[in-house]
């Protein structure tokens, strides 16, 4: 059986490579998974695609990054959850979900691609951004580490269904039905040492609303 496999709730599952890349594009963090001398390690991190590449960066001190340019191999798992199933038990309760699990072995970017690789990053983060800030100094790129997971051995499930309720407790006057996961949640909060000059930019307001 292949890594990729599910072994549960299979139809669930979706080969769709359309759908994987929309869930990347949309998502800003995955789980990285990987193998260390203490044990297995998970830990979030800033992601975005770029056509059939997961770039990822960090520190160059950071550890499962240091661990993963060696030719270690990693998981990169990426989900959103898109509301709550609410059935009539507590067993029958879930999530509408869709998750994804990309296996492989991450690429150190080259030093020469390293300023492309961060301006993708920025720009999923933060469309528009980089055309109102300053370049990353030398230095900061010199402390910055950028790796590329190909996109090429993955899973995708997804959880769209409604309360899956037996008989008995469909028969019952208990509500069921679904919480949609709300799609904008941003407010934009100025920094507290903001000159008091600056106006909000374009590319925050396209990100939210300001606090009242």
């Amino acid at each position: 059986m292949a890594r990729t496999d599910l072994t549960r709730e299979r139809h669930r599952g979706s080969d769709d490579i359309a759908e994987l890349h929309r869930l990347l594009d949309t998502q800003m963090v995955g789980h990285v998974g990987i193998q260390t001398d203490n044990g297995p390690l998970v830990i979030p991190t800033a992601i975005a695609r770029f056509e059939s590449q997961l770039l990822m960066h960090g520190s160059v001190a950071s550890g499962w990054m240091r661990l993963a340019k060696k030719g270690n191999q990693v998981s990169v798992a990426v989900t959103q959850v898109d509301g709550i199933i609410v059935a009539r038990s507590a067993f029958e309760s879930s999530i509408r979900y869709h998750s994804a699990v990309i296996f492989g072995t991450p690429q150190l970017v080259a030093d020469d691609r390293k300023l492309w690789a961060l301006t993708v990053m920025t720009e999923k983060l933060i469309p528009g951004r980089t055309a109102e800030i300053r370049q990353p100094t030398e230095k900061e790129i010199a402390q910055t580490m950028v790796l590329s997971l190909p996109i090429e051995e993955w899973s995708l499930k997804i959880s769209d269904g409604w309360p899956n309720d037996g008989p008995d407790d469909r028969a019952s006057a208990v509500w069921a039905g679904v919480v949609l996961e709300g799609r904008r949640l941003r407010s934009i909060l100025p920094a507290p040492d903001l000159n008091v000059v600056a106006e909000v930019p374009a590319s925050v307001r396209a990100l939210g609303e300001p606090a009242s």
